[in-house]
């Protein structure tokens, strides 16, 4: 069975979410809709932090790898001799490998959220219910009805 808790006030509805979690019910029981970001629910609920922030340094580590990489041995391979500079010239390379981190970062941030998501379809995105300027609990009691 599923109770619904709804509220008008901000307050009202972080203060009824305090007491349950007060009273012993469990944060997976519960589930929080509201009409826009409310940070204190992340603080009651004791939510962990996302792991998509290691998906995004994985990916921008690769991408300034590759950058670097990618130039350093286009320089090997077919070097330009002029004037005695240097084949290998890395502030020339900075742009490029600066380019592929971010390339690399958000294509990697965007397959990692795809990944803690769990590849979702558009049914288990798009919810049944609109809740308007309401604030929301639903405790999962898990009693049958």
């Amino acid at each position: 069975m599923i109770r619904e808790y709804k509220f008008d006030d901000k307050a009202a509805f972080l203060h009824k979410l305090e007491e349950l979690v007060r009273s012993g019910v469990h944060p997976r029981r519960l589930t929080v809709t509201t009409p826009f970001h409310v940070h204190e629910v992340e603080h009651i609920l004791h939510l962990r932090p996302s792991r998509l922030k290691l998906f995004t340094l994985i990916g921008a580590a690769a991408g300034l790898t590759a950058g670097f990489a990618f130039t350093i041995g286009t320089a090997l391979d077919w070097p330009l001799r002029t004037g005695g500079k240097p084949i290998v010239a890395l502030p020339t390379y900075i742009i490029v490998a600066f380019e592929l981190t971010i390339l690399f970062g958000g294509v990697i941030s965007f397959l990692g959220f795809l990944f803690l998501s769990r590849f979702p379809d558009i049914p288990a995105i798009v919810a049944g219910t609109e809740c308007g300027p309401e604030f929301i609990i639903r405790e999962d009691t898990g009693e049958a009805v």
